[in-house]
């Protein structure tokens, strides 16, 4: 007995539009990964990834005003208690990167469908 020939289209076409959105869909979103030491692995592909990217974050670095006090000494002097204030201070190009090391658990976003990765963040438990 034959299939409907139709039927059989329909398939077909479903399973290729399927295969092409999927594709299409790839590297898009968010995945976990840990850092090893040699590279990067996702916790989705079986595939370590040697050379990824890590997202720097620029920006302006405000310190308010605050004011330290404590014992001043040298080898020469003891100045005793001592006291140092300082103002509010702005630092412009300030750029925070990721401090990463082997066994640290990162959250990763896949660009270019998927060929390339960039961490974001260090992730790390709810208790620190």
């Amino acid at each position: 007995m034959n299939k409907d020939p139709y039927g059989q289209l329909a398939s077909a076409l479903f399973s290729s539009v399927g295969k092409h959105a999927k594709q299409a869909l790839g590297g898009v979103g968010a995945v976990l990964g840990t850092i090893t030491g040699t590279g990067l692995k996702l916790d989705d592909f079986k595939h370590e990834f040697q050379d990824y990217m890590v997202a720097g974050l620029p920006g302006l670095f405000s310190v308010p005003r605050h004011n330290v006090t404590g014992t001043a000494t040298s080898a020469e002097h003891n100045w005793g208690e001592t006291s140092f204030d300082f103002q509010e201070t702005e630092i412009e190009d300030v750029s925070l990167k990721l401090a990463l090391k082997p066994g640290d658990r990162v959250l990763v976003v896949q660009v270019n469908g998927g060929n390339d990765v960039v961490v974001v963040c260090k992730v790390v438990s709810a208790n620190g």
